[in-house]
């Protein structure tokens, strides 16, 4: 007989009020050059996306820092609710940048049960070509199936973000916490790791 308890279960679940024991999208890591010098990939990231996505007019026509800023996005999707070293941030973490992953991916043309970290390669190739000057560069790196409309699309798409208040929210929110742990002095909010280890997975 099917248990009852086991509906309610999945209702919950699906709200986020369960989280997962894994992000769905997959664990992710930020390449070396994410952030300048030595330091803190994630914090850098947490820092980053909430000044771009609070000020999408600086992210306007700037298809590079868009994709770094998309890339870093999708890669604290996966680290701030789910590594230990961010246990202290607020509850609501999961369920924010889930909202915000919803609201970006169909934003970018990114196909929406892709793995987080063939998204994030593919974006940091694709600010660096263009940085380099190399536009057919960006193209081809984005001209793989888990950016279904293809290079030259998904870079119009960057260079002219719509209004993502679910991403401004999450990623202004994630700030508030960094800024509240290093308040409290907490570890899981300062020092090193990140990035390339994420917060150190058990």
């Amino acid at each position: 007989m099917l248990n009852p308890r086991l509906p309610a279960l999945a209702l919950l679940l699906l709200a986020g009020c369960v989280a997962p024991d894994q992000p769905p999208q997959g664990y992710a890591t930020l390449p070396n050059d994410a952030v300048v010098g030595a330091g803190d990939p994630t914090r850098a990231a947490i820092i980053g996306t909430a000044y771009a996505f609070a000020t999408p007019t600086t992210l306007a026509g700037q298809p590079a820092a868009a994709a770094r800023a998309v890339a870093n996005f999708e890669y604290l999707a996966t680290e701030l609710p789910y590594g230990p070293r961010w246990r202290g941030f607020t509850g609501t973490t999961g369920p924010d940048f889930a909202a915000g992953l919803a609201e970006l991916r169909p934003a970018i043309g990114i196909a929406p049960n892709a793995p987080a970290q063939p998204v994030v390669q593919a974006l940091y190739t694709a600010s660096r070509a263009l940085n380099a000057g190399d536009q057919p560069a960006a193209e081809r790196a984005l001209s793989v199936p888990i950016f279904p409309a293809g290079g030259a699309a998904t870079l119009r798409r960057l260079a002219a973000l719509p209004p993502l208040p679910r991403v401004a929210a999450a990623t202004a929110r994630a700030a508030q916490e960094l800024d509240r742990q290093d308040r409290l002095g907490s570890p899981r909010g300062g020092g090193g790791g990140g990035g390339g280890g994420g917060g150190g997975r058990t």
